[in-house]
C-alpha cells in the first residue's frame, strides 16, 4: 500500500504545489519546467517540436505560471495550446482527444488561491509516474538546456470548454433525461464555473448556480466541496434534489442529498461499485481505493460479492493501480472518483452523472441509497501541523503507542499515522467500534507526534 519512495526536489505527491511567486512556485521553475518537459519528450518520442496543452484553474496566479510555462516551451521548440480555465479532467481528456505529446495543469485544487501548482500528464492523459517526474527533475537541477533558434509558439483552442462538456454528455446514459430535476451545482468559482452547469443543464436539469463568478481570488472561499454548507443550505432553500459540491480544479465532488445532507466518495463508491457488481460490469470484481476509505466500503462490497484493493493515499496511486490491475473503478473518500471507461483521472462531474443515473433508474432519493449503501465503523481523523517530518518508524514512543492501540483494537479496528502530501501535516485515522475511544486514541497519537517532532 506504500508507494515507491523517490527523492524528490520538486514534485510532491500530487505535482509541484506552493504559495505562489515563491519557491518553488515561482515563473523561474515553470519556464525550467516547460524547458524539462520538452526536453523529457524529445528524448523519450524524439519528436522535434513537442506538442503540449496548457490549462488551469481561476486563480490569479494562474496567468504568470501559464505564460511562463509556455514562454520555456517555446524556447525549445514546442509548440503549446491553451485552453484556459478547465477542469482537471478536461485537460487530461483535450490532451489525450487531440494527440498532443503532453497536458500541463496549473492549479492547486482544493487549497486557497495564495497558492498554485503544476500537474504533468503525458499524451494519453494520465499523469506521468514518479520515475518520469524525477528525471525531468534531474534535468531542471542541471538547467543546461539547449535552446532552440527555430523557437515554438502557443495558440489558443477556443472550443476545448465546449469539446469537453460534450464528452461529459456521452457518459450520461442515453435512455436518461435530467428533465424536472433541481440541481444545485457548486463550482467553487473554480475551474468548472463554465462547464459544470452547462452539462447539466443540456441534459434537461433546473440548475441552480453558486461559486460560478470567479474573480481569482475567491477559488474555493467558503464554497466548494471544502465547504459543501454553502450547496446544502441552497439545496433546502431551493428543494433541489442534489447538491454538486466541486473543488477548484473539479476533479472531485461531494454530493448532497434532498435534505442536505453530505454523501462522501466512500458512499459513492459503495453504491456505485454494488450496482457495477450487479450489471457484471465491474472489471474482475475489484474497487480500488486508499487506507482512508471506511472499513465499511470493503464490507459492502464483499457482500455484494466482489473485493477491495487499496492503496498509498493520492488518487495518482489510485489510477496506477487500476492500469496495472486492468481495474476500471476507484477512488477516495475525499471525492475523487475515477471511472476509467469515461476518464482518466478523477472527475467530479462524471461521478455526479452516475449518481443521477443510479437515483432515476432506481427511482429513489439519494438519502435513501446513501443510507443503503455502507455500513460505517466510527473513525476520527485528525490533521495538524508539525513542526518537522521525521520518518515515523523512527519515532519509538509513537511506534510503541500505536502498538498498543492497535492490540487494544484488534481486528474490530485500524490505525493509520501520515503525512500530508502537500502541507506541513500529519493525518491520523482511527477506525474501531466505540467513537469516544476512537477520539481519545487520535488525541493521544497527536500529543506523542508533536512532543517526538519538536525534541
Amino acid at each position: 500500500m506504500n508507494a515507491k519512495k523517490i527523492s524528490r526536489t520538486y514534485f510532491g505527491t500530487d505535482g509541484i504545489r506552493g504559495v505562489a511567486n515563491r519557491h518553488p512556485m515561482t515563473s523561474e521553475v515553470a519556464l525550467k519546467l516547460g524547458r524539462a518537459l520538452c526536453r523529457h519528450i524529445a528524448r523519450r518520442t524524439g519528436e522535434r517540436r513537442p506538442r503540449i496543452v496548457i490549462g488551469k484553474d481561476t486563480r490569479l496566479s494562474g496567468y504568470m505560471l501559464e505564460t511562463a510555462m509556455a514562454s520555456g516551451i517555446c524556447s525549445m521548440g514546442g509548440q503549446v495550446m491553451l485552453v484556459g480555465p478547465m477542469p482537471t479532467p478536461g485537460i487530461a481528456f483535450i490532451t489525450s482527444s487531440m494527440r498532443a505529446d503532453a497536458g500541463v495543469v496549473i492549479s492547486a485544487s482544493h487549497n486557497p488561491y495564495q497558492d498554485n501548482g503544476i500537474k504533468l500528464f503525458g499524451g494519453d492523459g494520465f499523469k506521468l509516474p514518479d520515475a518520469q517526474e524525477a528525471e525531468i527533475e534531474r534535468m531542471m537541477d542541471k538547467d543546461d538546456f539547449k535552446l532552440a533558434t527555430d523557437v515554438g509558439q502557443a495558440v489558443r483552442i477556443d472550443d476545448a470548454t465546449g469539446r469537453y462538456v460534450v464528452e461529459l454528455k456521452h457518459t450520461f446514459p442515453r435512455d436518461l433525461t435530467l428533465d424536472g430535476v433541481r440541481l444545485v451545482v457548486d463550482c467553487a468559482h473554480g475551474a468548472a464555473y463554465k462547464a459544470a452547469p452547462a452539462v447539466f443543464a443540456e441534459l434537461g436539469a433546473h440548475v441552480v448556480k453558486l461559486g460560478a463568478s470567479p474573480n481569482g481570488r475567491n477559488i474555493n472561499l467558503r464554497c466548494g466541496s471544502l465547504h459543501p454548507e454553502l450547496a446544502s443550505r441552497a439545496v433546502v432553500k431551493q428543494r433541489a434534489q442534489v447538491g454538486i459540491a466541486l473543488d477548484g480544479d473539479a476533479d472531485r465532488v461531494i454530493l448532497l442529498d434532498e435534505n442536505g445532507q453530505s454523501v462522501d466518495g466512500d458512499a459513492v463508491m459503495a453504491l456505485c461499485a454494488t450496482r457495477m457488481l450487479r450489471a457484471g460490469v465491474l472489471a474482475r470484481g475489484t474497487l480500488v481505493t486508499t487506507v482512508m476509505s471506511n472499513l465499511g466500503l470493503d464490507k459492502a462490497v464483499r457482500d455484494a460479492g466482489g473485493q477491495v484493493l487499496r492503496t498509498a493515499v493520492g488518487d495518482r496511486y489510485v489510477v496506477e493501480a487500476m492500469r496495472k490491475g486492468g481495474y476500471t473503478f476507484g477512488g477516495e473518500q475525499s471525492g475523487h472518483l475515477i471511472f476509467l471507461e469515461h476518464a482518466s483521472t478523477g472527475d467530479g462531474i462524471v461521478a455526479a452523472l452516475q449518481i443521477l443515473a443510479i437515483m432515476l433508474r432506481e427511482g429513489r432519493p439519494l438519502s435513501e441509497l446513501a443510507q443503503l449503501a455502507m455500513e460505517r465503523v466510527p473513525q476520527t481523523l485528525e490533521s495538524f501541523a508539525v513542526p518537522r517530518r521525521a520518518p515515523l518508524e523512527t519515532l519509538t514512543g509513537l511506534s510503541a503507542l500505536i502498538e498498543k492501540i492497535e492490540s487494544q483494537l484488534g481486528d474490530d479496528g485500524r490505525v493509520l499515522v501520515r503525512y500530508s502530501g502537500t502541507e506541513a501535516k500529519a493525518r491520523v485515522l482511527i477506525e474501531g467500534p466505540d467513537p469516544s475511544a476512537n477520539h481519545l486514541y487520535a488525541s493521544d497519537i497527536k500529543e506523542t507526534l508533536i512532543r517526538e517532532l519538536s525534541a
